[in-house]
């Protein structure tokens, strides 16, 4: 327990999120434990990595403890922390998280801390941002960040010389050597993230970043063994998982997050043989298996400039429907899930195992709170806050009986 902590400060022996009557337990998918390995998350929803871009030099702030701690305070069964930098140059932003260094680890244990203080499971995305790097947060413009703001410009690197866009900035087509030195910054990560205290571990490979930007043959236009064929294109992000694989403890779950088309085909599931689709992608998440991963989580996009994406709640369900039925590994559903009853009914009809949930959490911290209202589950609640809940749960008892008994009043008028 850290210093000058209470032990009433602690959520974990009866988390929030967890149901009150355990009937509603074998009734509720969502609010059922979920196991993998030896994790066990508490219910079927979690916090989808969302970059903050608050840091400065990769190193996690009091912000990132109240903004992490919101959420844990309030049930979700698993936290995935940001997108973190596996090297300077693999940030999105100057202002992104860092795991470069061994250095990183003491803030990042603090977030930890505050996750399982509150029963929730921490998780952690490493990644690199590819040839997308040295850019603005998205609240402050679109743009390429020089290097008298801290950025770097001349040091973004990806498959090949081509730009995400016009305005941003040129590539370095990575060698062979610099690959391998790429495969060993991600499995430097995920041993500081072992030791920072994280529970799952989640490689980004999905958005156009730089392992999604490799197996992309939208692009990747290389003509070497990481170039070309499907065989060659996935190879980087084999060896990165591979990587991963041997150095995270095999107790504890890996996860990938994938984008499962890149919408050059505006059908989603519509077929793009040389660039990118959903049968690629089950042909990849057979692989991930092979080599260890115990989850895909479903994403599409990002890797294209100018492409139209599907405006309609649930889109991306189907990815995580097809790759679960083909591919036969478990997987996360993800994009515009706003309701609990939409979640119940993907985890209830098989279409994915896991749902996670991004934005509708930063609109409501109390998504989980909600989500069991509407599917008329009664959670705990943070013993802190319980006392109103339970207040609440009087006072509304109290009006049912009050109108119950007009009610009847009324039927004894002749």
């Amino acid at each position: 327990m850290p210093p000058f902590v209470s032990p009433t400060a602690y959520n974990s022996q009866k988390p929030p999120g967890t149901p009150v009557n355990p009937a509603d337990i074998e009734r509720v998918k969502l609010f059922q434990p979920f196991t993998q390995k030896s994790v066990t998350l508490h219910n079927h929803i979690g916090v989808s990595p969302m970059c903050m871009y608050s840091c400065v030099d990769g190193f996690i702030n009091d912000f990132h403890v109240s903004h992490y701690g919101s959420f844990a305070i309030k049930g979700p069964g698993l936290i995935i922390i940001e997108a973190a930098g596996v090297v300077p140059e693999g940030r999105i932003t100057p202002q992104d998280v860092g795991i470069w260094s061994d250095s990183h680890i003491d803030g990042l244990k603090r977030v930890v801390e505050t996750i399982k203080a509150q029963g929730s499971v921490p998780g952690i995305q490493i990644a690199h941002a590819g040839r997308k790097a040295s850019t603005s947060p998205p609240f402050l413009g679109d743009y390429v960040v020089g290097e008298a703001d801290n950025g770097w410009p001349n040091h973004v690197v990806g498959p090949s010389k081509t730009p995400y866009a016009d305005h941003y900035a040129r590539p370095h087509a990575l060698s062979v050597q610099e690959i391998k030195q790429t495969v060993q910054a991600f499995a430097d990560a995920a041993v500081r993230a072992d030791k920072a205290g994280i529970e799952v571990l989640e490689i980004h490979a999905a958005h156009g970043y730089l392992i999604s930007s490799f197996y992309s043959g939208n692009s990747n236009k290389r003509t070497d063994e990481y170039g070309g064929s499907f065989e060659n294109r996935i190879r980087f992000a084999l060896e990165v998982v591979q990587a991963v694989r041997a150095v995270w403890p095999a107790q504890k779950p890996l996860w990938v997050r994938i984008s499962c088309t890149d919408y050059v085909n505006p059908e989603p599931m519509g077929q793009n043989p040389d660039g990118w689709d959903i049968y690629q992608s089950i042909r990849l998440a057979k692989e991930f298996k092979r080599l260890g991963v115990d989850l895909v989580d479903c994403s599409s996009g990002g890797i294209m400039k100018g492409v139209k994406y599907p405006a309609a709640p649930m889109y991306q369900v189907q990815f995580a429907e097809a790759i679960r039925r083909e591919a036969g590994i478990p997987t996360a559903a993800v994009g515009l899930i706003v309701e609990g009853e939409e979640a119940e009914e993907i985890l209830q009809n098989g279409r994915a195992d896991f749902i996670l949930a991004g934005r509708e959490f930063l609109r409501d911290s109390a998504f989980v709170l909600c989500a069991a209202q509407s599917l008329n589950v009664d959670i705990n609640w943070p013993k802190q806050y319980s006392w109103a809940v339970k207040k609440a749960r009087r006072h509304n008892i109290s009006k049912q009986n009050v109108a119950k008994g007009a009610n009847n009043d009324m039927k004894t008028i002749p």
